[in-house]
């Protein structure tokens, strides 16, 4: 009998910025492969739709409001997460904030603050909430949604690319401490993809037909693109995977595109 290196049946996910885009898509293939997924943002009014969609389709979703960048918030969406599940097994850190697309040298300070508050606190306190528990239940996954731009930054995205790559650098310090729980932990880093958050750069074509130019596949990615790798590295088949990262960028990096 073929094992079924995907399946997630029985298993607990909390996916963060579920409410669209990569997190919407996310969700959406953790529920398709039988884990009851755990929709995170901070208005539960825009998770709903979501949930709505992965119910009506078979799957099992829950609905938790939360602020990536608020503590308090995170403490009680693992709480309420295993409260009403009794367990969880996968965290996705997708949640991300980009308040700044500007020079470098024009940050203001408190732009700065939010960009680090949500992108690289939030993912390490949730990070290390979600651990523990794992480490309760015998092990799990940790997928962090970091970005092409956290190992070669975006123009006029600083701040937010300082983030990612401290996200990657975070990925393997939990990776390698959090080994002996058998708890894993990597990360996805997407190039340009169709979403919202990135829609000042996919909707400005000054800015789009060049970044194409670098982009071997020449096309933006779909959120249904960059899912499929959050699912390898959360389910059986990346057993032996932590502390890497995957790069979904239609080849920018490894290409030599930038």
């Amino acid at each position: 009998m073929a094992t079924r290196l995907f399946d997630l049946d029985g298993r607990v996910a909390i996916v963060t910025g579920a409410s669209r885009g990569i997190g919407a898509a996310t969700a959406r293939l953790l529920a398709e492969q039988g884990a009851h997924v755990v929709l995170a943002s901070r208005k539960a009014a825009d998770l709903e739709k979501v949930r709505d969609e992965i119910v009506a389709s078979g799957g099992k979703a829950s609905v938790i409001a939360a602020h990536a960048g608020v503590s308090a918030d995170l403490h009680k969406l693992v709480a309420d997460s295993v409260a009403e599940l009794g367990r969880l097994d996968i965290l996705v850190n997708n949640a991300a904030t980009n308040p700044h697309f500007g020079h470098v040298t024009e940050t203001p300070m408190e732009m700065i603050d939010k960009t680090v508050q949500v992108n690289l606190r939030g993912y390490f306190e949730l990070s290390a909430l979600a651990a523990k528990q794992m480490k309760g239940n015998g092990g799990g996954a940790i997928v962090n949604i970091a970005s092409v731009n956290g190992i070669k930054p975006g123009l006029f995205q600083g701040i937010y690319s300082m983030t990612k790559a401290a996200v990657i650098n975070m990925t393997q310090s939990f990776a390698k401490e959090c080994a002996p729980w058998n708890v894993r932990v990597n990360a996805v880093l997407p190039g340009l993809t169709e979403t919202k958050f990135a829609s000042a750069l996919t909707q400005n074509d000054a800015i789009l037909k060049p970044a194409l130019a670098h982009i071997p596949l020449a096309r933006v990615a779909q959120p249904t693109e960059i899912a499929p790798a959050v699912l390898y590295l959360a389910s059986d088949a990346a057993s032996y995977v932590t502390g890497t990262t995957l790069t979904v960028d239609g080849g920018l990096l490894g290409c030599g595109g930038l």
